[in-house]
């Protein structure tokens, strides 16, 4: 999946605007009327109508793929039909027919081709894109769409070109390597699909414009301090005044940067190691 660079031609483009040329990967240009459906936006709002992320809404319209993230059909082996863009997720997916006559979409993994087949169970060959349990997978081999809990589908390494590693196992656990480089133990039981996932190049495309952003969904974002009072708690002052605060607040008065919001019933207790913190 080679990086196109669109000529400079216009000044819409002088940014030098990239896409992915997926003529040699992508097979069919529309999704299956059976599995996708329309999709309603909340443009950043919960349910009773409050903007709780900023800076979202508009965009182009989508329809919602339905990808079965769970794969419980075992034993029966399924061949791939098509490999689709999904404009509601990074990676590639691949609508799989079994045998039975079920077809469902599934997450796309790397060198997947129409054709090939891929099965479910709980124990079966090492090949990209069949599912298995953790304990069944060797050490050192790329997976995703991993299950946190038995039976409740791929929660974590969903995104384009991402992998985990499985580093060993440890009293029905599997210490599991994750691409934000924490260590985590991980039930045995588990399920997990073998491979990387599809659309590596995904993060080195360059977006070039605001439009192209505007179309994603995203609006344009604007500092605290250059709001009024009455639209956030840093806004007011004259000229470039600073906020005024001694910690910063979000637009509804809550503390942030360096606020910790994670839940306080979460435990800690399956991390062996975590994420290294980024570098600004």
């Amino acid at each position: 999946m080679p990086i196109r660079i669109l000529k400079s031609n216009n000044a819409g483009r002088r940014s030098k605007i990239s896409v992915i040329d997926r003529s040699g990967v992508v097979t069919a240009n529309k999704p299956s009327k059976s599995l996708s459906h329309g999709m309603r936006r909340n443009s950043g709002r919960n349910s009773r109508g409050v903007i709780t992320v900023q800076s979202r809404g508009g965009g182009s319209k989508r329809a919602w793929r339905e990808v079965d993230l769970k794969q419980l059909k075992f034993g029966i082996p399924a061949v791939v039909k098509t490999i689709e863009y999904d404009p509601n997720r990074s990676a590639y997916i691949a609508l799989v027919n079994y045998l039975d006559g079920a077809k469902v979409y599934i997450l796309a993994p790397a060198g997947v081709q129409v054709g090939d087949k891929i099965v479910t169970n709980t124990n079966t060959k090492i090949k990209p894109g069949n599912r298995l349990l953790l304990k069944n997978i060797p050490a050192g081999i790329a997976i995703f769409n991993i299950e946190l809990q038995p039976g409740r589908g791929g929660q974590i390494v969903r995104s384009a070109g991402a992998s985990a590693t499985i580093l060993g196992f440890d009293k029905g656990f599997a210490q599991v390597k994750l691409p934000s480089g924490e260590i985590r133990l991980i039930p045995e039981n588990c399920f997990a699909s073998v491979g990387v996932l599809s659309n590596h190049d995904h993060n080195n495309i360059r977006i070039g414009k605001a439009g192209r952003h505007r179309l994603m969904g995203r609006r344009p974002h604007v500092r605290g301090k250059a709001k009024n009072p009455v639209d956030h708690p840093h806004g007011g002052g004259e000229g470039n005044s600073p906020i005024g605060l001694k910690h910063p607040k979000t637009p509804t008065g809550k503390p942030t940067k360096g606020y910790k919001t994670r839940k306080k019933n979460k435990s800690n207790k399956h991390i062996i190691k975590a994420r290294a913190k980024k570098k600004h």
